[in-house]
């Protein structure tokens, strides 16, 4: 079955007496070039083991099912899941499995629940990879959940709104705190655009795949300085993005505009930048110093 093609997608939901929801982001792709290319982006292998959030009506888990050991499906919406072990019903079945929240077809596991609750460790024992499109209010938590865990996946390949991706994988002059908290952890990079016209229902906005490798545990820079004093300093520096550094960080500190500027001065950093044009390393300095 064709579950790229609008006319299968809408006869499914029909079938199952279903809608695509706004609030859990269902904009079903429709585009082949763009399946191919995640799948391509991923640079799968047969040991992998991928955890997908939100399968929808299973696209890209079919896919995902044909080149790896084993694909955890975590689904939200009950009546996807329906769609989605029909999708999967011609695949072979494995041994019978008791699965606490799951069904298991062959190596396809479908959890339903919020990935935002769903506990790590069961999945995170083995090294993992995160494929999701993800809807815009749940990008944030979710990259945040799993770049802190103790066993963050391999990568991520992650589907999100094309403005959030600059966001999150921009450079100086263009940092946003977003990109500081992701960067923190991670290495990030915008792999292509997606059009708005790639997805039924259509959404607004055009999209784009982006990249997260989370650094090895050895060089995070969490062992190197305070976690909570760092996004302290960093909150603090972007409390008004337009306004000098000196000013905000006088504001969000002890120290009188004077001391600000000494230390600032100390790390090599003019007391009129801007947030926004300060690399991590800059962040990291200010931490170690204050």
């Amino acid at each position: 079955m064709e579950l790229t093609s609008t006319k299968v997608i809408k006869n499914l939901l029909k079938k199952y007496q279903a809608a695509p929801l706004k609030g859990l982001g269902q904009n079903f792709l429709i585009d082949k070039s763009v399946l191919r290319k995640i799948i391509e982006s991923a640079a799968l292998k047969p040991s992998d083991i991928v955890l997908e959030i939100g399968p929808g009506i299973g696209t890209l888990t079919q896919e995902l099912a044909k080149k790896v050991k084993k694909v955890i499906a975590v689904e939200k919406d009950r009546k996807m899941i329906e769609i989605l072990r029909e999708m999967l019903e011609g695949l072979p079945r494995t041994e019978p499995k008791v699965l606490v929240r799951g069904w298991n077809v062959r190596n396809v596991e479908i959890i339903r629940g919020d990935i935002l609750k769903l506990d790590p460790k069961p999945y995170a024992l083995k090294p993992y990879k995160v494929v999701a499109n993800l809807p815009y209010y749940i990008v944030s938590p979710v990259i945040r959940k799993f770049l802190e865990s103790k066993n963050p996946p391999k990568e991520m390949i992650l589907m999100v709104q094309k403005e959030v991706a600059k966001r999150i994988c921009a450079k100086p002059p263009k940092m946003s705190i977003l990109a500081v908290s992701v960067q923190f952890y991670a290495k990030t990079e915008i792999l292509f655009y997606v059009s708005k016209n790639s997805f039924w229902p259509r959404p607004k906005v055009d999209g784009a795949v982006i990249k997260i490798v989370p650094k090895e545990p050895s060089t995070r820079p969490g062992l190197v300085v305070n976690k909570n004093l760092f996004f302290k300093v960093v909150k603090a520096g972007f409390s008004q993005p337009r306004k000098q550094l000196v000013n905000n960080l006088a504001n969000g500190s002890k120290l009188n505009k004077e001391g600000v500027k000494k230390w600032l001065l100390k790390n090599k950093i003019n007391p009129t930048q801007r947030a926004e044009t300060l690399e991590i390393k800059d962040w990291l300095n200010l931490t170690r110093t204050c």
